[in-house]
């Protein structure tokens, strides 16, 4: 099959529209509460790699619906505008992709940082398990 664009393609769009900061400046971000740092990640990765510590989890399948206040799966956390929302995934492409989508919502306090988790990681950022339910 022949597609019309591929997903370097689609990440390389997003980026050039969205706004990335590097995972120093996510670091340091880190505590501030005028950030909501947002795991997008499956479950399975959460559990297998953790995560940054007080990170929302919103699965990537799930944001739009979390985020959009007409939705009857919206979810409290995303509707503060005084906060900026720094989503992350594991390589910074469903990041990308996720953070070009709520912009085109309206979303104007949202960005994503650079080589994700990962980058984060070899950046020295600080990891937490997944808090477990019940």
């Amino acid at each position: 099959m022949k597609l019309k664009k591929g997903i370097k393609d689609l990440v390389a769009e997003a980026e050039a529209e969205i706004e990335t900061i590097d995972a120093a400046e996510a670091i340091k971000a880190l505590g501030d509460d005028r950030f909501v740092f947002v795991d997008i990640r499956d479950v399975r990765e959460l559990d297998r790699d953790g995560m940054i510590p007080n990170a929302v989890h919103a699965p990537r399948g799930m944001l739009e619906f979390w985020v959009d206040p007409d939705s009857p799966y919206h979810k409290d956390v995303f509707a503060q505008d005084d906060k900026t929302y720094v989503l992350y995934c594991a390589a910074a492409w469903r990041s990308a992709l996720a953070t070009k989508t709520l912009q085109d919502m309206g979303m104007t306090n949202v960005k994503h940082f650079s080589n994700g988790f990962n980058g984060w990681k070899e950046a020295g950022g600080p990891v937490a398990e997944r808090p477990k339910k019940g």
